[in-house]
């Protein structure tokens, strides 16, 4: 890291940079005599390229004392959270005291197996190494290493689960009728399964985010719980940052609900609950009824179900759910209904209707 600074002496600018040595030993140094601050950072900034860029030095003083450090400043403190942990507990025990121009895609590929046989799900595997990738795809870019020994490797894991889960509308409604002994969890399972908002999304809401005049809910911000703190943030990407249209009869239900909660303030959230309190619900609910159990991000897929049912395009969807590309939406695809039987009835009715011109008339 560098700091840029005006020389009280000399009235030029100058920079102090801490940075790490090959061994992990920590040392500074201060250049001087720049005309500009501009300058005095650029000097630090190519200094810090030129100097950590030696891939001889250990894996894990690169990703703690590079990658790291420039990650916490740029991604979200719960993303940062997460990266940490995987990086930390599943990457840095095989690698960590290994020199980084060492590490070869046969490294990779037996610690793929290592992990591979230890049981973890396809998903979480592929997450695993997606951040693998990240890190050498990170040194390729912005410090010259040679090549991603992770690409000759190949992936492990898949991107996907299996079957995506999700409730009908005839199932949820079995659901919902036994959380209404329990108002606040009977209304977050609305929200969640008629605006198709993610858990976060929910957690952080407040009255201000509703207009029950035009019947929306605003969603600019997302909650989490980290390290007994809570956090609010921006949600999960610039397209989730929406408006959502709500049915009349969610309206009133979520008018009902707030004027339960005395003393509410127009900032306070509504949804003081946590994720594990949900997913204790959503046991008994299921256990209850006889529905089969589902997580609680599969009641977004339900909510993507029931309107694929209601005959809505994937890019009116996409908008409801802040996707952040439409081929997110497609994911849902083997659930639109073909509709090649209409293209051809459509097209048999419009050749009668104009007539067939032979090749002769």
């Amino acid at each position: 890291m560098f700091n840029a600074k005006r020389d009280a002496k000399t009235g030029t600018w100058k920079v102090d940079i801490q940075y790490y040595k090959h061994n992990g030993e920590r040392s500074r140094t201060t250049r001087r005599g720049f005309k500009t601050k501009r300058e005095a950072e650029a000097a630090g900034r190519d200094f810090l390229l030129t100097k950590q860029a030696d891939f001889d030095m250990r894996f894990k003083d690169f990703v703690e004392h590079i990658y790291f450090e420039d990650m916490t400043k740029r991604l979200k403190q719960s993303t940062m959270r997460t990266k940490k942990y995987i990086i930390n507990d599943k990457i840095l025990p095989t690698f960590g005291d290994m020199r980084v121009n060492d590490i070869t895609a046969a490294n990779i590929r037996k610690w793929q197996a290592t992990l591979i046989e230890q049981g973890f799900s396809e998903t979480y595997l592929r997450t695993i190494h997606n951040q693998m990738t990240c890190l050498f795809n990170y040194a390729v870019k912005y410090y010259d290493l040679k090549s991603n020994p992770c690409k000759k490797a190949g992936t492990m894991g898949k991107k996907e689960s299996g079957e995506m889960l999700f409730w009908t509308q005839d199932e949820y409604m079995k659901f919902a009728d036994a959380m209404m002994d329990k108002p606040q969890s009977f209304y977050a399972f609305e929200m969640l399964y008629y605006c198709g908002i993610r858990l976060g999304e929910l957690l952080a809401l407040t009255p201000s985010a509703f207009n029950f005049v035009k019947k929306t809910v605003s969603i600019t911000q997302s909650y989490q719980r980290l390290e007994r703190e809570d956090i609010i943030t921006d949600p999960k990407t610039p397209k989730s940052n929406r408006v959502i249209a709500m049915p009349k009869f969610l309206c009133e239900e979520m008018q009902e609900y707030i004027n339960m909660l005395y003393g509410i303030q127009s900032e306070d959230r509504i949804f003081t609950i946590t994720k594990s309190y949900l997913h204790h619900e959503m046991d008994r609910g299921s256990q209850e009824t006889g529905v089969k159990r589902i997580r609680i991000h599969d009641l977004r897929h339900s909510h993507v179900s029931l309107l694929i049912e209601m005959g809505f395009s994937a890019l009116a969807i996409a908008e409801r759910l802040g996707h952040e590309s439409i081929d997110i939406t497609y994911r849902y695809a083997h659930l639109f209904p073909t509709r090649q039987t209409e293209i051809a009835d459509k097209l048999d009715m419009e050749r009668g209707e104009n007539g067939f011109v032979g090749k002769n008339d």
